[in-house]
């Protein structure tokens, strides 16, 4: 029986981690050892912070519609109500870009919420 040689193996294992290290500096490129340990770290980041940018834009963009709203009279948590009972479909992304890009646009969304939100409080 022949003994197993590992080489081919290993040698493509290395060569793919230090092509994966591409923009690190130093020893965390060249070295397999510090470079598999630094990658490893990376891609855990990445993994992680995926789903926390997510989290992130979300909080920037009810920020934005917040502070636009409350220029017109509204809070955010009455403004969403309004848009809600009026039934205006708008995501909170697209409603941030209308607050900062087409400030008119959003005047008439915001007097849309309003005034649902006033027909509402009418009825209680």
């Amino acid at each position: 029986m022949a003994r197993v040689r590992r080489g081919k193996a290993a040698h493509r294992r290395h060569k793919a981690v230090l092509r994966e290290a591409k923009g690190f500096v130093g020893g965390r490129r060249r070295l397999f050892r510090s470079a598999k340990e630094t990658l490893m770290r990376a891609q855990r980041y990445a993994y992680r912070d995926r789903r926390r940018r997510k989290r992130e834009f979300r909080r920037l963009w009810i920020t934005r519609i917040n502070a636009a709203a409350r220029e017109h009279g509204l809070s955010y948590s009455r403004f969403m109500q309004g848009l809600r009972t009026a039934g205006v479909s708008l995501d909170r992304r697209s409603l941030a870009q209308l607050a900062v890009q087409d400030p008119v646009a959003f005047d008439s969304v915001v007097e849309t919420a309003a005034k649902a939100v006033n027909a509402n409080a009418v009825k209680d």
